[in-house]
């Protein structure tokens, strides 16, 4: 007999609360790549722009919307983009990707597109003939690579049948860095038509203005890219592509930065650059070439949550970088191996990677880990052969430092994974009791602010006037 829609209704309302529930008020959630936003930028995702379109394009110089209605969200996006290009100091900043793969993948038919201009009447069009990119089992990102958005875009080798990439040389003595001499002598060597930084495991900064300075008098140099998906919110900080000589970044929106997710490319190529067209290209892949719908509520959260960036972005790096290092530091007290460079304090971004192996696989740890309220991920490490025999484990502090923890908050974390992890004591309780203490979330409006301005958006946003009233005296009675 199949089950009514309001029983079905009510058990599946049963997950969510118990889910929500369990993540909010009783886990440590250490995963790098995620993060709670502010109540603004949830309530955004609430409103009007959540059901509608507004696709456009530059025709004959020319921005032209395909629908009606949309006056609102068009003023959304053009702010968007220019509160971004105040975070990040640079010219252009297109929205219209809904994730980080997305985007760089818009990157990837741009520059494919670029490459092909000028080329002779029935000449076929070509791929990108090299790439040069940070290898997967190195910490690179998925996305960058020819399984992931780089699929289609880069020619073969005919005598491998493979991918033409070239994987950034790493240091011998501490392979989360890239070896300056042998990545010298390579791009000579190679003369990549794309340069591809950035990182999933990302751990150090990359050596874009080096590696900018030999290739800015070729004749014909690649395009620079970084990926900052994961430390887009803490540009500046941690690294400032643009001012290294980058000509493209690219990113999600959800990881170190406050926002819902989404992805974005910026752009910084000067009217002067033999890349001038580029950023052309690379808007019409966005749309029509990547994206219809573009997620206008998510825009719409993205445009709150840069004004949440850029209000407190200086306070809010400073305390990522260091409760990051701080957490490494206690780790390692604590006789948890972690990896990156001791000099640097293991890590200058908001990751902290451990090696597990001695106390189980690293599968198994991060099982156990959860099943005692702290969320983080496995992670394959350099020396490791694939993902299926995992020794580390992956952290980020951004989250958690977001609703209010301090380098003595995440030395106690510390205690409680070591606990976890070397000792298999069941830690469950004492996490869900720490954790209740940071419930408060930093670097945006304070509670008594957010709340009357998030009620007026989730009532108006109501498709009947009465739900909101509904809604409101439903939560009084809850409470």
């Amino acid at each position: 007999m199949t089950m009514p829609l309001s029983e079905k209704t009510a058990k599946l309302v049963d997950r969510i609360e118990r889910n929500s529930l369990w993540r909010q008020r009783e886990c440590l959630n250490l995963i790098p790549s995620e993060s709670t936003p502010s109540l603004l930028v949830k309530i955004c995702e609430m409103a009007d722009p959540s059901g509608r379109y507004a696709e456009h394009r530059t025709m004959k110089g020319e921005e032209v919307y395909f629908y009606q209605g949309i006056d609102f969200i068009k003023d959304v996006e053009i702010e968007a983009r220019r509160e971004l290009a105040a975070f990040f100091g640079c010219v252009d900043v297109e929205l219209r990707p809904v994730s980080g793969q997305m985007a760089n993948e818009i990157v990837f038919k741009g520059v494919t597109k670029f490459l092909n201009r000028g080329r002779a009447e029935g000449q076929v069009s070509r791929r990108m003939r090299l790439v040069m990119n940070n290898d997967l089992g190195k910490g690179g990102h998925l996305s960058s690579q020819p399984m992931g958005a780089l699929y289609n875009w880069i020619e073969e080798d005919p005598a491998t049948g493979k991918e033409n990439v070239v994987n950034f040389p790493v240091r011998k003595d501490n392979p989360y860095k890239i070896d300056l001499e042998a990545l010298a002598a390579l791009l000579e060597v190679k003369k990549p038509e794309l340069i591809v930084f950035g990182k999933s495991m990302f751990l150090h900064p990359e050596p874009v203005a080096f590696a900018a300075g030999i290739v800015k008098d070729w004749p014909k140099r690649p395009v620079i890219m970084y990926d900052m998906a994961h430390v887009l919110g803490l540009y500046g900080a941690f690294q400032e592509p643009f001012q290294d000589g980058a000509d493209i970044v690219t990113g999600s929106t959800h990881k170190t930065f406050f926002g819902p997710q989404r992805g974005l490319v910026a752009g910084n190529i000067a009217p002067s650059s033999p890349l001038k067209n580029l950023w052309t290209d690379i808007r019409g892949r966005a749309f029509p070439g990547s994206t219809s719908n573009h997620h206008l509520a998510t825009l719409l959260g993205l445009l709150m949550a840069s004004y949440e960036m850029n209000a407190f972005k200086k306070e809010l790096q400073t305390a990522v970088r260091a409760n990051a290092k701080s957490f490494a530091a206690s780790l390692k007290a604590q006789g948890i191996p972690v990896e990156g460079d001791p000099a640097d304090g293991y890590t200058d971004t908001h990751q902290v990677i451990i090696r597990v192996s001695s106390f189980g696989p690293g599968m198994e740890i991060a099982r156990r880990l959860e099943d005692n309220n702290i969320v983080t991920n496995y992670q394959a490490l350099p020396d490791d052969e694939t993902f299926l025999v995992s020794s580390g484990i992956r952290m980020g502090v951004q989250e958690m430092t977001r609703f209010g923890m301090t380098g003595k908050d995440f030395d106690v974390v510390a205690g409680l994974i070591a606990d976890c992890v070397i000792r298999n004591r069941r830690v469950k309780d004492d996490v869900a009791a720490f954790r209740r203490k940071f419930s408060e979330m930093k670097y945006c409006l304070p509670t008594a602010e957010a709340v009357p301005l998030a009620a007026r958006v989730f009532a108006a946003a109501m498709p009947a006037s009465n739900i909101g009233r509904a809604f409101a005296e439903a939560v009084g009675r809850v409470s």
